[in-house]
C-alpha cells in the first residue's frame, strides 16, 4: 500500500508580468494535475497569486486552469489548504465555497503522519519590522476593504498591477539578501520551538524567494521555499522525511 504524500508550494505569483506569465500558469496547473493518487494534502503557503481580490460577484480573470486543477484535486479527495501571502491577502469566501479549499492562518501548527509542522507564508513573523506589520494591518482593515470594494474592478486591478511592478521579482538587480540564522523568520522559529519545548519537527515557509534549508537548535529543520519565476520549487513529505524538489 502506497504511503500518503503531502505537498507544499508557495510564491507562484500567478499574474505577475515577469518572464512568461502564461507558461508559468500552465506549468503550475500541470503540476497540480500531475500530483499522484496517493496525495493526501496540498498546502499552498501564500503568494500563489500576485494579486487576488474578490468582489461579491466578481473574481479575477485568467487563472482558469489553476482554479480548475485545484477544484479537481478537492473533488478527488485531496485536502487543499491555502495561506494568505502578502500579495493574495484579500480572500473571502470564494476559495472555500466554490473550490473547497480551507483557509488557514499563520503560524499554523499541525501533526502530519506523526510529525509536527509549523507552516505559514512567513511574512511578518518574529519581532521587529514594524513598518511592514503596520502596512499589513492596514490591508486587513475591514473598513478599508469595504472602501476598496467600492472601486470599479478596472481601476482596482490596474492599481494592483501597478503596485506589483515594485515586486522584487521584477527587479533582479536588487535580490533579497538572506541573513541565515540572523534572519527574523529563523529567530522566530527558534523562539517558538523554545516556547513549545522543542516539539516541532519541521518549519516550512515561503515569502523570501530563497530556497534554503536550515538545521535549528534541537534538531528541527526549517525549509524556505523558492519562487516559481525561476526555480519551480516544491516540498513533498512522504511520512518519514521532507524532500525539497523542483520541476523542469
Amino acid at each position: 500500500m502506497e504511503k500518503d504524500l503531502y505537498y507544499f508550494v508557495s510564491d507562484v505569483h500567478l499574474g505577475l508580468e515577469v518572464g512568461d506569465a502564461v507558461l508559468r500558469e500552465r506549468k503550475f496547473a500541470s503540476f497540480l494535475s500531475s500530483l499522484p493518487q496517493n496525495t493526501k494534502a496540498l498546502y499552498l503557503l501564500g503568494d500563489i497569486f500576485d494579486f487576488w481580490y474578490e468582489y461579491r460577484n466578481v473574481i479575477p480573470r485568467r487563472f482558469t486552469r489553476t482554479l480548475g486543477a485545484l477544484a479537481s484535486l478537492v473533488d478527488r479527495g485531496v485536502e487543499v489548504y491555502f495561506f494568505n501571502g502578502n500579495h493574495d491577502i484579500w480572500t473571502y469566501s470564494y476559495f472555500e465555497q466554490e473550490i473547497g479549499m480551507k483557509i488557514l492562518q499563520q503560524p499554523y501548527v499541525v501533526d502530519i503522519a506523526g510529525k509536527r509542522f509549523c507552516l505559514g507564508h512567513g511574512d511578518g513573523l518574529g519581532k521587529g519590522d514594524f513598518g511592514y506589520k503596520l502596512l499589513n494591518g492596514t490591508f486587513k482593515s475591514r473598513i478599508l476593504q469595504w472602501l476598496f470594494s467600492g472601486v470599479h474592478p478596472r481601476w482596482a486591478f490596474g492599481l494592483a498591477h501597478l503596485w506589483s511592478k515594485h515586486n522584487r521579482l521584477a527587479h533582479e538587480d536588487n535580490p533579497w539578501e538572506w541573513k541565515g540564522k540572523d534572519e527574523r523568520i529563523v529567530k522566530f522559529a527558534q523562539s517558538l520551538q523554545q516556547e513549545r519545548g522543542g516539539d516541532i519537527d519541521y518549519f516550512i515557509f515561503g515569502h523570501f524567494h530563497n530556497r534554503t534549508q536550515i538545521e535549528l537548535d534541537g534538531g528541527a529543520r526549517m525549509y524556505i521555499l523558492g519562487e516559481w519565476i525561476h526555480n519551480f520549487d516544491y516540498i513533498v513529505f512522504d511520512g518519514k522525511e521532507c524532500h525539497s524538489l523542483n520541476i523542469e
